[in-house]
């Protein structure tokens, strides 16, 4: 890859979109994210619609789908420090087109069961915390280490644009070919992101494991004695837990208390992937302008500070809508910055024999409390009310900041300075 020279005379290496195997791996991406929301929408449309799902069997859905990071995340992280992640990765998403494809097939077939789709969801999440923990494990492999912040700002950009553009494509595609046939989308995205990945030409070197770290929780022991990952991991377990309450509760509050109707939820909904792009985009920029233990704190402190618009929401219409919107404009945009800084930080302090475990490690800290906390969130909405919980969850979202405040990572300007 070119490289340039700075006005001190010290050779950078030039911007990514220069980098072919990145666009590679960075388009396939892109389709991919884009195919993974049609299904995220279209899966329980066809539940519903099409096999008639009861409350009981879409909250099982949930739970089947929230399942693998937990039973699973340890599993992976020993597979991807065991492997070549580029295989794991590629072998993930043929998997996950052929098990998708079954959807389509039984439903053109008409023998489509709830029991295929609580296995679909099962099988598809499974080969899905393979390949996000080797893809975050293989990034640093493929771009130099000076560039992961702008690579992880590019695919969570990626990310955020199929948020944007993902509902609206589902749409159509139930409404022209019924929600079962436009999940074969999402097949074939799959296959596009493993024929860009085949296509990669830089060889990837095999790690090899260390005697000592070759445990499935030596990732969780590196982020408990770093003195920055530390302070990361408690607050992710805490916010992740309280933000967890916002998942069953969440439509039902806006629907039932503040009176808004399908399609002004999913305006409110939409303008948060907006945010989730401008956040992406400012993630290198706010590093560079405030630092990275100021970037982490603010970011920290708006999101849960956006949160408390949500049950604050009051009025006659359209007033609720406005606060739900600013709520997902500003929360998140606040939130892909500080996970873009975070996820290149472990992927800079962490030694290459234990990242496949520091990331699944840091995945069952985040993604694996949101269960948890919905169970708890939902019990006691029915205690102290939907809009009691929803407060109990942003203090909980503000509290957990105090972990960064109170740590060393406050005064970190940068990863390498950690």
């Amino acid at each position: 890859m070119d490289s340039i020279t700075n006005d001190q005379g010290i050779a950078r290496t030039a911007t990514l979109w220069r980098h072919p195997d990145f666009l590679k791996l960075w388009s396939g991406q892109t389709i991919s994210e884009v195919g993974s929301r049609i299904t995220r929408t279209a899966l329980p449309l066809a539940a519903v619609l099409v096999l008639g799902a009861t409350p009981a069997q879409m909250g099982l859905m949930t739970a089947v789908g929230a399942a693998s990071t937990l039973l699973f995340g340890l599993l992976a992280g020993v597979c991807v420090d065991r492997m070549r992640r580029r295989p794991i990765m590629i072998a993930s998403d043929l998997l996950r087109a052929a098990v998708l494809a079954s959807i389509p097939l039984a439903a053109s077939m008409h023998r489509l069961t709830m029991a295929q789709l609580y296995v679909v969801i099962a099988l598809a999440g499974f080969f899905t915390v393979f390949f996000d923990v080797a893809y975050q494990s293989y990034l640093p492999s493929l771009v130099e280490t000076q560039n992961l912040l702008e690579g992880n700002s590019k695919l969570a950009m990626s990310s955020a644009t199929a948020e944007i553009a993902g509902p609206s494509i589902t749409g159509v595609l139930v409404q022209l070919i019924t929600a079962p046939m436009a999940i074969l989308f999402d097949a074939l995205s799959f296959l596009v992101s493993a024929f860009s990945i085949v296509l990669i030409r830089k060889r990837e070197v095999l790690v090899r494991v260390l005697h000592k770290s070759d445990h499935p929780i030596a990732g969780f022991r590196f982020v408990f004695s770093h003195p920055i990952l530390r302070p990361l991991g408690y607050f992710s377990a805490t916010a992740y837990f309280f933000m967890g309450f916002f998942g069953p509760l969440y439509t039902l509050y806006a629907i039932r208390d503040l009176h808004l109707g399908a399609a002004a939820l999913g305006v409110a909904i939409g303008v948060g992937g907006v945010g989730n792009f401008i956040g992406a985009g400012l993630a290198p920029i706010t590093i560079r302008r405030f630092g990275l233990g100021r970037t982490f704190i603010a970011a920290a402190l708006i999101l849960g500070g956006a949160s408390v618009l949500v049950p604050l929401a009051h009025g006659p219409a359209p007033l609720p809508l406005l606060f739900l919107i600013v709520q997902q404009l500003v929360g998140d945009s606040a939130w892909p910055v500080f996970m873009i800084n975070e996820r290149t930080l472990r992927q800079t302090v962490a030694p290459g024999e234990l990242l496949g475990r520091v990331n699944a490690a840091m995945q069952l800290l985040s993604a694996g409390m949101i269960p948890l906390g919905a169970l708890v969130g939902g019990v006691l909405a029915g205690v102290a009310g939907t809009r009691t919980t929803l407060y109990i969850s942003v203090i909980g979202v503000l509290l957990s900041s105090f972990w960064l405040i109170f740590s060393p990572l406050r005064s970190m300007s940068s990863a390498q300075s950690s």
